[in-house]
């Protein structure tokens, strides 16, 4: 008799072991800290894209999730630094929002999961080693586009357009890559690209004025020197008659006339799940890198009138956006 109690004692004491246990697990403290090379409205919806994401599955900050987010303001030193700083202080998961930020935090630690977001190609950046899941503590979410349709884009604009202007740093991995990428796509259709280097954002301005005369439109990509400046850029574009695509729909709030891209909030949500996953306890390496899934044209009417553009039907009807300033 003496026996079956204590069995059963000790039965009732595992149960409620576990039963507790259990509750701490679902009541831990997760740690999830994001970082950015800069700070501009294509990357910060990156960011809130991921906050809203483990926000709406149940990670609230400031309660069962402790955030933290640190900007490098443009600064592949600076990135370095917060890396070492990040890993210091060992979050669960470190976010890394565009390429250099996250060519920062893979060279700072092989341990500690990181999504990369915001990063055209991992591979070529050497994120990852392939797009296959890496076996390592990487993976992400590219924001990658066709070519081919934003050359079909421009077209559709400027049926005529033979030169295309493109400001881009030449320190940035994402637009060295789409530039070669770009001089091969539009040689395939007889077109030809222009380069226009800008190292800093004070240079972005001259870089497109040294564009007037040699090109029918200037295509900008998601290079951050250029986006943190892109009202000089705008400006510029105003004054010379020159027809301003991008990839980015965040930029036609800044003076594009029209933008075929990824949502870059979505993008974040998509990295957001990928970040759930790793916080639920998959591996990081298990998890192979994916590209956005939510593309949208934006148009800004103004800003064609402006560039001396007329906006072809069939154009405007297939936006998802228009904006009218």
């Amino acid at each position: 008799m003496r026996n079956s109690i204590f069995k059963l004692f000790m039965l009732l004491s595992l149960s409620f072991s576990a039963f507790y246990s259990s509750a701490d697990a679902k009541n831990e403290q997760k740690f999830v800290a994001i970082t950015a090379i800069v700070e501009h409205p294509a990357l910060d919806n990156v960011r809130k894209g991921v906050e809203d994401e483990l926000k709406d599955n149940g990670y609230i900050a400031g309660k069962n999730l402790k955030l933290q987010f640190s900007s490098a303001q443009g600064s592949s030193a600076n990135a370095a630094q917060i890396a070492k700083q990040f890993v210091a202080s060992k979050p669960d998961v470190i976010v890394g929002i565009a390429t250099p930020s996250s060519q920062a935090l893979v060279a700072t630690t092989k341990r500690i999961p990181i999504v990369f977001t915001a990063v055209t190609d991992p591979v070529v950046a050497k994120l990852t080693p392939s797009w296959d899941a890496s076996k390592t503590n990487v993976t992400g979410v590219s924001d990658a586009l066709s070519l081919d349709a934003q050359i079909d884009l421009m077209l559709k604009i400027k049926p005529e357009a033979k030169n295309i202007g493109y400001v881009y740093s030449p320190s940035e991995t994402n637009s060295t890559i789409i530039l070669k990428q770009l001089q091969v796509e539009l040689e395939k259709r007889g077109m030809k690209i222009i380069a226009a280097p800008a190292q800093r954002t004070s240079d972005i301005s001259t870089a497109a004025r040294s564009l007037k005369g040699k090109v029918d439109m200037i295509y900008t990509t998601t290079d951050n020197n250029v986006v943190s400046a892109y009202e000089a850029l705008a400006k510029v574009a105003n004054e010379s008659k020159i027809a301003l695509i991008a990839s980015n729909p965040e930029s036609t709030e800044r003076g594009a006339i029209a933008a075929l891209g990824m949502s870059y909030y979505d993008l974040g949500r998509q990295a957001g799940k990928i970040v759930i996953r790793i916080l639920n306890g998959e591996n990081p390496g298990d998890i192979a890198p994916q590209v956005g899934n939510i593309t949208q044209l934006t148009i800004n009417k103004k800003a064609a009138e402006r560039q001396g553009v007329i906006l072809p039907e069939n154009v405007l009807k297939s936006a998802a956006k228009i904006v009218e300033k």
